[in-house]
């Protein structure tokens, strides 16, 4: 059988034996009350479970069976404490099926302490989950629900049975309710569950929830590799409007996060795509001085001879599309301008272009405001970037403002960093 490791859960599994159980027998009584079920165990019998427990602790699982197979339970709690003996041994081995049915011989006895079967249902649970039954799994989480054990793995759990039961929407219903009981504890969310939420996501094509956990993400996780796997991922996963791509590969080059040799090419040939030439040869260049583009790799060395004069005269004609654009009746002209300020870099004329173009109309506001709002935080106003990026609510224009978000969140968090330290030292 498959082995089934759900990367959200890490599960300990005690077995609660009260302590007077292992008391020596000159100091045990045959009856003692503790705050639980009483405690009713021939000396005997204590001395074999002492056995039994030493030969555990030695892991020693052999003898340790020789011990358990010689117990004669003959009262409820002796019952309980050979089962949980079981379950110690069948732990010590690493034998899903015996664990499970040890706790199952264990809720058969009326001792089981009421403050831990809460948790041990769970782990029914859990352990049902782990052979497969996930029916009998699902009945010990409400089981185990209904005595008061709502902890965020059996949420998670359950999110795993219904995808596993191909029940995508209600495992996305559980991802984002742990997800969401996790924040409220004001705990870090592992990163583990957020790549089993961005796969479920995945998997049911819904792009603004890739996009919108990935961003989650990266606030907490905001590494350079980490930036690059979710770019990457994101894009890989659904197409787009090339100039949306174009902008994720700018923010991916804006975190140093450009890593291969397709990195540089996709970006250069999408810059090209788009009739940013000058960019294209731009990002053939810097490949190039960062060793993962050779002068010998024949489609960027083809693609760099062709774009190589188209960036000149772009470059050249730049100020007559500002004149054009001043003097346009909408804003089409002088959003074509902004976008090719934009690409070259010069983000105060972009800015510039871009509050033309809004304020004339005629224009797809989503991409004006997103290249506006990302101009804006490259040329320094961080406050007014993150503002502008923020009235872009709708279409792939928001996952582009989105992500821009985070890294215009992070930018204010090194700024206050520098700052922080500045006035340390």
């Amino acid at each position: 059988m498959a082995k089934r490791n759900p990367v959200f859960l890490t599960i300990g599994l005690p077995v609660v034996l009260a302590g007077a159980m292992l008391a020596t027998p000159a100091a045990a009584k045959k009856k003692i009350v503790v705050a639980g079920p009483p405690i009713e165990m021939s000396d005997a019998f204590r001395a074999d479970v002492q056995a039994a427990e030493t030969a555990i602790k030695a892991r020693d699982a052999s003898t340790a069976n020789l011990r358990i197979a010689s117990l004669n339970p003959t009262t409820d709690m002796e019952a309980y404490a050979a089962a949980g003996l079981r379950f110690e041994v069948a732990v010590l081995r690493r034998d899903i099926q015996a664990q499970r049915i040890a706790l199952t011989d264990m809720f058969k006895t009326s001792s089981v302490p009421k403050a831990d079967a809460p948790r041990l249902r769970f782990i029914a649970g859990y352990l049902s989950y782990m052979v497969a039954n996930y029916t009998d799994a699902v009945a010990q989480l409400d089981y185990a629900k209904t005595l008061g054990y709502s902890g965020i793995d059996a949420t998670m759990l359950r999110a795993d049975i219904a995808m596993r039961k191909n029940k995508s929407k209600e495992a996305r219903t559980y991802v984002q309710e742990a997800l969401a009981q996790q924040k409220a504890s004001g705990q870090p969310i592992p990163a583990a569950w957020y790549d089993r939420a961005i796969s479920m996501a995945y998997q049911t094509n819904d792009w603004d929830e890739v996009s919108s956990l990935y961003r989650e993400r990266l606030e907490v996780y905001p590494s350079t590799p980490e930036w690059r796997s979710a770019l990457t991922n994101y894009l890989a996963g659904q197409e787009s409007d090339p100039q949306v791509q174009l902008d994720l590969y700018r923010l991916q080059a804006a975190n140093g996060a450009m890593a291969s040799e397709r990195d540089y090419q996709t970006y250069a040939q999408l810059a090209e795509k788009t009739g940013n030439f000058a960019e294209a040869k731009a990002i053939i260049e810097a490949g190039r001085s960062a060793g993962k583009l050779t002068t010998s790799q024949a489609t960027t060395a083809q693609l760099l001879k062709a774009v190589t004069p188209k960036a000149t005269k772009d470059i050249a004609a730049m100020p007559a599309l500002a004149k054009k654009a001043a003097a346009a009746s909408d804003g089409k002209a002088a959003l074509n301008a902004a976008d090719g300020y934009f690409s070259l870099g010069q983000y105060p004329q972009a800015v510039e272009q871009y509050r033309l173009a809004l304020s004339k109309g005629g224009v797809d506001q989503g991409h004006a405001n997103a290249r506006l709002g990302i101009a804006l935080a490259r040329s320094g106003d961080l406050a007014g970037g993150k503002t502008t990026l923020a009235q872009v609510t709708s279409g792939n224009w928001s996952n582009v403002a989105g992500f821009w978000s985070v890294w215009v969140d992070l930018q204010h968090r090194k700024s206050a960093q520098q700052g922080t330290a500045q006035t340390a030292s």
